[in-house]
């Protein structure tokens, strides 16, 4: 549906909002101003690395606004005077008080990528992959003071495919939310839009995730490590010590074959509480990802 341009906020930091930024645009809505994360050091000259969404805003000629808080006065005296018609959050990771949610003239819509109000929070596709959930979706809610706890008006679901990684869902999802932000907005604008409250059962959280919780524990069954190796990869990735060294497991295979957890049946496979996994992809620190074939030929498990 073709729609009046609307004056736009984007509100979005990682990779994950970079194609509803996109939308946006090819929309043809206004997009009046862009908030991201600040710039923060990274890498091993630790220099100041822009967002994937501040990247892109200024490849689009966009303005960008990068505050630390949205809680001063100033900072929401600024967001105000943007005479919005909505606001878009997409992973933003700051939290919008009451004076932000409520200076768009039609409010502050979120792309969520979960079935709410199973996964609320930082990690829900993690958190989903991780579960071995079956499948997850995508909804587009209007923002409250809550934590993912308002109304759902576009919720669309998918399967979760049974060798998909996080990031492999991640940029399937990112794709179809900023298509359903856009189909959100028109609904909004020919005053069409169903707002669905939120079930009260069911509610699950998907907290930000632990480097310590992603470590292999070997008495877990093998497809349990598979859906956690799965839920982690690539980032901050499952890990286990071999040698003194931290290793990263990217992508593993469930086997039926077994022992005892954590010994090595084979070079490549590991006896799980059920089962065995057989290594795929594996990653030393600081060094670059391999398949195991080639890891193991210079880095054999005893």
């Amino acid at each position: 549906m073709r729609v009046a341009p609307m004056r736009v906020a984007f509100m979005g930091s990682p990779e994950f909002a970079v194609p509803t930024l996109d939308a946006l645009v090819e929309a043809g809505h206004d997009v009046v101003a862009v908030y991201a994360q600040p710039p923060r050091p990274a890498g091993r000259g630790k220099k100041d690395r822009l967002t994937a969404v501040h990247a892109r805003a200024e490849a689009l000629g966009l303005p960008v606004h990068t505050p630390k808080t949205l809680r001063d006065d100033d900072a929401q005296a600024t967001f105000a005077a943007l005479d919005l018609d909505v606001a878009v959050v997409a992973a933003y990771g700051l939290i919008l008080p009451r004076a932000i949610l409520d200076a768009p003239r039609l409010g502050c819509l979120n792309i969520h990528p979960s079935l709410l109000p199973r996964w609320r929070g930082a990690a829900p596709i993690q958190r989903a992959v991780m579960a071995g959930d079956a499948e997850t979706g995508v909804c587009i809610m209007r923002m409250e003071e809550g934590l993912d706890t308002g109304p759902v008006l576009i919720r669309e679901t998918t399967p979760i495919g049974p060798r998909e990684t996080a990031a492999d869902l991640q940029g399937r999802l990112a794709v179809w939310g900023g298509a359903l932000l856009c189909d959100a907005l028109a609904a909004l604008q020919a005053r069409t839009a169903t707002e669905t409250p939120q079930s009260e059962e069911g509610v699950l959280y998907a907290p930000k995730i632990d480097k310590a919780e992603a470590r292999v524990d070997w008495t877990r069954s093998a497809a349990d490590l598979d859906a956690h190796i799965r839920g982690l990869s690539p980032f901050p990735g499952a890990w286990f010590e071999a040698k003194g060294e931290r290793i990263k497991v990217l992508l593993a295979e469930p086997l039926d074959d077994g022992g005892d957890p954590g010994a090595v049946i084979a070079g490549d496979t590991i006896a799980c509480g059920t089962g065995s996994l057989r290594l795929l992809r594996l990653q030393r620190a600081g060094k670059p990802a391999m398949d195991a074939e080639d890891f193991l030929r210079g880095f054999p498990l005893a």
